[in-house]
């Protein structure tokens, strides 16, 4: 089979692939499972560009044959025969299916390699999944899962089902890679807003294929750090039945302590970089986050807040992270806390179900 077309099959089966668009179309957003292996890179790219629209389609073909040619040609083609060794069930695609992947082809084919590529490309999946995202919105019940800042939602909805993902779950914030707040960044960066709609719209495929009969989702913002949920699913939210997730202020506080402070540090500690080098990026990154926040914060409450985090810092640097929890909860009940009040104020439906997080579980394992 030369070509995929079932394009439901290729998601659902998390089929990896190669993008052979050059890199300045990969990074603007690409499939979750994609690696980009450029056929050609951004400047022959460019240059082939210019000779397409200047003399037309077989001299800019010759041009690129001439760019990448030799050892250039000899170290693309290898790259894409480990791929395909490693991954012999995977595809190829180019923009719109055309000649970058068809030519990625045919000398993969002249190796022996007989690998499909994807009919229609990054437009037609594209498309495809922007349409799995509207088709889901209408025709499957939202059901969001709200509570205050530190109540765990995301815990609850990863590992409620006996550790594992509630079904019918979508992790917004994982796929945003982003915890959700001001203070929400991770080391990592967050995925472009292209590649967010497409993880989302993969996601969203999967769990209607699995159960057409309820899709449950953290109760999320427009924007989960720079990301802002597809148009549809920000529309279908308004609407949504939600159950409320009631947590103790001390466990609200533990738990941000947990993501927040330890295990933000922790991801920051890595082969390349010691513990002095983590932890200023870790004060920095803190710093930051309420930096953001101050003109919200009011100038009192924004110089308090600082004198606190600073302490806990200087405390933390020396080994005792422990007063970082006392400005965490001047932040939840004066700041946060306060704006969930009234946003849940102007919410129109009550709640379907409200409990502590093993009730809330048992309400949507049940």
């Amino acid at each position: 089979m030369d070509e995929i077309d079932d394009l439901a099959s290729l998601f659902l089966r998390d089929i990896p692939l190669i993008d052979t668009r050059a890199p300045v179309e990969f990074n603007k957003g690409s499939l979750p499972l994609a690696i980009n292996l450029p056929l050609m890179i951004d400047a022959e790219r460019e240059a082939v560009g210019i000779c397409y629209q200047q003399q037309g389609q077989a001299a800019a073909i010759r041009l690129g044959h001439e760019l990448v040619n030799g050892e250039l040609k000899a170290d693309r083609l290898n790259q894409w025969i480990r791929f395909t060794q490693q991954h012999p069930d995977g595809a190829l695609f180019c923009f719109r299916g055309g000649l970058r992947s068809e030519i990625t082809q045919n000398w993969l084919k002249e190796q022996g390699i007989r690998y499909p590529r994807i009919r229609g490309g990054y437009k037609a999946m594209r498309r495809w999944l922007i349409e799995a995202v509207e088709k889901t919105c209408a025709n499957t019940p939202l059901l969001l899962l709200g509570g205050k800042t530190g109540s765990a939602k995301t815990r609850v909805l990863n590992e409620g089902f006996m550790g594992n993902p509630i079904t019918g779950s979508i992790d917004l914030e994982g796929l945003a890679n982003h915890r959700g707040s001001a203070f929400g960044k991770r080391v990592t960066a967050q995925p472009t807003q292209i590649s967010f709609e497409l993880a989302v719209g993969i996601e969203m495929a999967k769990r209607y294929a699995e159960d057409p009969s309820r899709l449950i989702l953290e109760d999320e913002g427009r924007l989960i750090g720079r990301c802002a949920l597809p148009l549809p699913l920000q529309a279908a939210r308004h609407h949504a039945d939600w159950i409320q997730l009631e947590v103790p202020l001390e466990d609200r506080v533990q738990h941000s302590y947990d993501n927040y402070i330890l295990s933000n540090l922790e991801e920051m500690l890595t082969p390349s970089a010691d513990w002095d080098t983590a932890f200023n990026e870790f004060e920095r990154g803190l710093l930051d986050a309420l930096s953001r926040i101050q003109k919200r914060l009011g100038d009192t409450r924004y110089r308090a807040l600082h004198a606190e985090l600073t302490a806990a810092l200087s405390s933390h640097r020396l080994g005792d992270p422990e007063p970082h929890k006392k400005w965490i909860e001047v932040l939840l009940t004066q700041y946060y806390d306060p704006m969930y009040n009234y946003q849940m104020a102007k919410r129109v439906q009550a709640p379907i179900f409200r409990g502590n997080e093993s009730e809330v579980i048992g309400y949507l394992t049940a």
